[in-house]
């Protein structure tokens, strides 16, 4: 029997080598670094060269400069919702909101400051805390864990601090709670996830902070408000609630600011306390955030003594200053944050901490600590800026042999270390730091030494602990990552195996059952071959770079469509069908330059609505009216395209599964008007749109799958009619999944299934224009792999011009909460999956036998018998093709695996095409189940049982 399992023992061999190769091929490309269990401990210190802060009760590693830390972390901050905007060229309407931070910066300069900080890609916000805490690099392979956090194992500031007696209070993200499970005497968590809530996480931190500030029970305390990131990812950075976002926090911290200062003066309750707002992270100004563009890993960090402090001697201070503001601002690597904290508390720096503790931050809160009303470094304050510069050099010593203890112990441990040249480097580096340190922790001792000898001295001595830090921190960057290239060449391999299979299987194919690439004339491979040969290649070329695929695919499938036009006039056929494909690649390209500028951070393009389509100058009338009644007409249209199939040629449970996705479009729409202001309508739908339909679609959705899944098991009804019966399977399957997907791409999903459906009906209608059936030889098709290429550029397009884009910062997760006003992983994590892979990769496999179910008007002599068989070339075919891509971006990111944009543009990109890859041959394997299933054995004795024993 021509069944299913004779075609999908091909797709589960292809399959599994593709996922043997992609599996060796990461573990030597994302290869994590190695989480060492070793902590650090007060005694540690006896170790190294460098002496303790003169002893005391509450000393360790260095004295406690601060009694008190309140650290507030505003997530997605961006650096200019902080800086003056004097200090960028274009004034933008959400600068200079937080103005209590700026006032303070320029009323206060020697005790309030604000920092630019550099965050490390990825910038999602658990590596950025992990980050934060450890005091070490992120990896990427631990993007995945941002939507389930788990407990962090690596040696951190939070543990140091509970280890050594400290009481940490923590309200805001529950994300803290699940990296640092029972490590707070108090803790106040929100779930985080649910990007729609502006307020819940935000008005908790407020209820208890405030509160907070007036008791006595911690001596860390951590606010971390999340409204500014999820204003960013559902309004976009250049809207009316960031804004008013940004507005309520400037109030928030005020009270905060003031009831410092009122309880700062000497005996009270903040005598010695530090505060510090910060970001995690930036964002674009659409509202993303993962990658590695400036937008999203610079930040901002304000820190404020509530002591008056000398300023920093010119040799440390990086600060660029705008006169008229009278502000001065300075960089901060977050690298450097743990080290800095841990110093200021006096607790031992993380193990695997690689930060510099930072001179600026340091000096803010650590001075002499006998200070007079001089206020400036002066020919006779010498004394003091030399016990600063002494102490300063002491905490960078233990800073530096830290670090140096850490890189060893790392080295000799993992089996992805250093190489022995690089070691070497930071062996001298560190020696030549230390070989005079003996002599420099002994000036201090001379008392009536000489200053102008003394502070050059010290100054030196701090230089060279400072070019050992920073070149560690830089080749822990360049180099943290050895990639296993024997892993990788093996990954390779396979792939390229698998390749080999895959054509060997489509050649078989075409030699044993009477099928052809060649030209009806003979003269070798056909036109369309080579085309479709040179399309691949051209597009697998392209992955080398870092331009715009979506614009690459395009660009390729409308020279397709110029080549088809061209063989249309040339046989004055099909014109109509070959102008509208044309129009359409024009429309795609519209589509997915709106998409690329939301990509680069247009949020013009962004409103309450999930699609792109609401951002094109809604200010005007017309426009408002289109975007609102255009997408339900287009669904009117769908839906009227279903019902004339009904009508035509659908029966049984077909028929009742296109009637349930009518009553899905009906229900979608009254979904989009519940979220109108237009009709009256709107308010009367509003409470019941919100999540009922949503959860009725999905309902509705699990439904027709599970019929069209159950049903044909226990049915034994079997048709000669191929075509026919294909078709109405191909109807089902695409209108039972389509109306998901489209409620979860928001009223873009409408228009895009529309202009997907044309150009499919025009690929159909215009396969074969330039072949015909070979003449003179009997039995033999001329099959076309044309038509299956611009399917596939069709849905790469399809991708983009459904704003998504192959990064992390491209996944629209405002779709995951549509029914949604809670974040359970799961559920969410598959209607993600569903609104990125939907149109691109669900609907375009399932969607492929449009070209068999079909009859082709320039190949009408094709025998019944080979219908079977030509879907079965087509599903392959497709498959390579997704196959060839996916191995071109293997070979793209092993030789640009050095390339400054790895880690922010080709490993993003090789995860998002290894995964679409898995997904093609998963769905592959399940559509050959689904539409072989139940075809007229018959089949097999037409074709010949002999030539099918040769095929397989």
């Amino acid at each position: 029997m021509w069944g299913w399992w004779r075609f999908g023992k091909w797709t589960v061999l292809i399959m599994f080598l593709h996922i043997i190769a992609i599996l060796i091929f990461t573990k030597g490309f994302l290869l994590t670094r190695t989480e060492l269990p070793h902590s650090s401990h007060c005694s540690d210190l006896s170790q190294s060269p460098c002496h303790s802060s003169p002893s005391s009760s509450s000393s360790c590693w260095t004295k406690p400069a601060v009694d008190r830390l309140i650290i507030i972390v505003l997530d997605a901050l961006r650096f200019d919702f902080v800086a003056p905007s004097s200090f960028f060229e274009e004034k933008q309407p959400w600068m200079d909101k937080l103005k209590v931070l700026q006032r303070m910066a320029s009323e206060n300069p020697s005790s309030a400051k604000i920092f630019k900080a550099i965050a490390d890609p990825p910038t999602t916000s658990l590596q950025r805390l992990k980050g934060l805490t450890t005091g070490a690099l992120p990896t990427f392979i631990d993007v995945g864990n941002s939507f389930g956090a788990p407990a962090i194992v690596e040696d951190n500031f939070i543990n140091q601090l509970i280890q050594n007696g400290k009481r940490v209070v923590m309200m805001g993200d529950d994300t803290w709670t699940q990296l640092f499970p029972n490590h707070f005497n108090k803790s106040y968590p929100y779930p985080s996830f649910n990007v729609k809530d502006l307020n819940t996480v935000d008005n908790g931190c407020i209820e208890h902070l405030l509160p907070s500030l007036y008791q006595q029970d911690w001596d860390v305390l951590i606010a971390h408000f999340l409204g500014v990131d999820h204003a960013g990812h559902i309004h976009g950075v250049d809207s009316t609630p960031m804004i008013e976002k940004l507005e309520q926090y400037n109030a928030v911290l005020e009270k905060v600011i003031k009831e410092l200062q009122n309880q700062s003066g000497p005996g009270k309750l903040h005598e010695n306390s530090l505060l510090l707002v910060m970001g995690d992270h930036g964002q674009t100004l659409n509202g993303d955030h993962g990658g590695g563009s400036p937008e999203e890993v610079e930040t901002s960090i304000f820190a404020m003594s509530f002591k008056d402090f000398p300023s920093l001697p010119s040799e440390f201070d990086s600060s660029s200053c705008e006169p008229s503001k009278n502000i001065c601002i300075s960089s901060i690597p977050q690298l450097d944050f743990a080290v800095t904290v841990s110093s200021l508390l006096g607790v031992p720096f993380p193990f695997g901490s690689i930060g510099r503790v930072n001179p600026e931050l340091y000096a803010l809160a650590v001075c002499t600590w006998n200070m007079d009303d001089d206020k400036t470094w002066n020919n006779q304050d010498q004394t003091k800026l030399e016990e600063w510069l002494q102490n300063y050099a002491n905490v960078l010593c233990i800073n530096s042999w830290q670090v140096k203890r850490y890189i060893d112990v790392y080295s000799a441990s993992s089996v992805i270390g250093f190489s022995s040249e690089d070691l070497f480097r930071i062996s001298d580096l560190y020696s030549k730091a230390d070989e005079n340190w003996s002599y420099t922790k002994n000036l201090s001792s001379y008392k009536n030494g000489n200053s102008n000898t003394s502070l050059p001295v010290l100054k030196r001595q701090i230089v060279a602990y400072s070019n050992f830090l920073s070149y560690v921190a830089e080749l822990a960057r360049s180099k943290w990552t050895e990639f296993n290239l024997k892993m990788m060449g093996t990954g390779i391999g396979i792939m390229l195996l698998s390749l080999y299979c895959h054509t060997l299987a489509i050649k078989k194919l075409n030699k044993s059952c009477g099928v052809s690439l060649l030209s009806s004339r003979d003269s070798g491979i056909s036109f369309g071959l080579m085309l479709t040969f040179f399309m691949v290649l051209t597009r697998a070329g392209s992955l080398l770079s870092n331009m715009k695929e979506g614009k690459a695919a395009n660009f390729l499938l409308a020279t397709t469509g110029i080549m088809t036009l061209r063989y249309s006039f040339m046989k004055n056929k099909m014109l109509i069908e070959a102008a509208i494909f044309l129009l359409l690649t024009f429309i795609f390209r519209i589509a997915i330059e709106v998409g690329l500028y939301k990509q680069a951070a247009t949020s013009q393009f962004m409103s309450s609505s999930s699609s792109w389509m609401l951002g094109i100058s809604i200010s005007q009338s017309l426009w408002t009216y289109m975007t609102e009644i255009v997408p339900i007409l287009a669904l009117i249209i769908l839906g009227y395209f279903l019902n004339k199939s009904i009508s035509s040629c659908c029966w049984g449970i077909p028929k009742y599964v296109i009637l349930g996705t009518i009553l899905s479009y009906f229900l979608i729409a009254l979904h989009w008007i519940s979220e109108s202001n237009i009709l009256d309508l709107a308010h009367f739908l509003k409470g019941f749109g919100k999540n009922c339909i949503p959860w009725t679609v999905y309902a509705i959705t699990l439904v027709q799958l599970s019929l069209l899944a159950i049903v044909p098991m226990f049915s034994k009804e079997e048709t000669s009619n191929f075509r026919g019966s294909l078709f109405v399977k191909m109807m089902s399957i695409l209108s039972a999944c389509s109306s998901t997907i489209i409620i979860l791409q928001g009223k873009q999903g409408a228009l895009v299934a529309l202009g997907s459906l044309l150009a499919g009906y025009c690929m159909m209608r215009l396969q074969g224009i330039e072949q015909h059936t070979v003449s003179g030889t009997a039995g033999i098709s001329i099959l076309d792999p044309l038509p299956v290429l611009q399917w596939s550029l069709l849905a790469v397009c399809l991708l983009f011009a459904s704003g998504h884009w192959c990064a992390f910062d491209g996944l629209r997760y405002g779709a995951a909460f549509v029914g949604f006003d809670e974040f359970i992983l799961i559920p969410q994590a598959i209607l993600l999956t569903i609104d990125t892979f939907g149109f691109s990769h669900i609907l375009s496999v399932f969607g492929l036998p449009l070209f068999v179910a079909f009859p082709s008007p320039f190949n009408q002599t094709e025998h019944k018998s080979l219908f079977p068989i030509k879907l079965f070339w087509i599903f392959m075919v497709y498959g390579l093709i997704t196959a060839i891509t996916a191995t071109a971006t293997i070979l793209c990111v092993t030789i640009q695996r050095r390339h400054l944009m790895v880690w922010g543009l080709f490993a993003p990109k090789f995860v998002f095409d290894v995964v679409g890859l898995i997904l093609t041959d998963l769905l592959i394997f399940v559509a050959s189940i689904y539409y072989f299933n139940g075809v007229d054995p018959g089949v097999e004795d037409r074709i010949g049982n002999a030539e099918l024993r040769r095929l397989w």
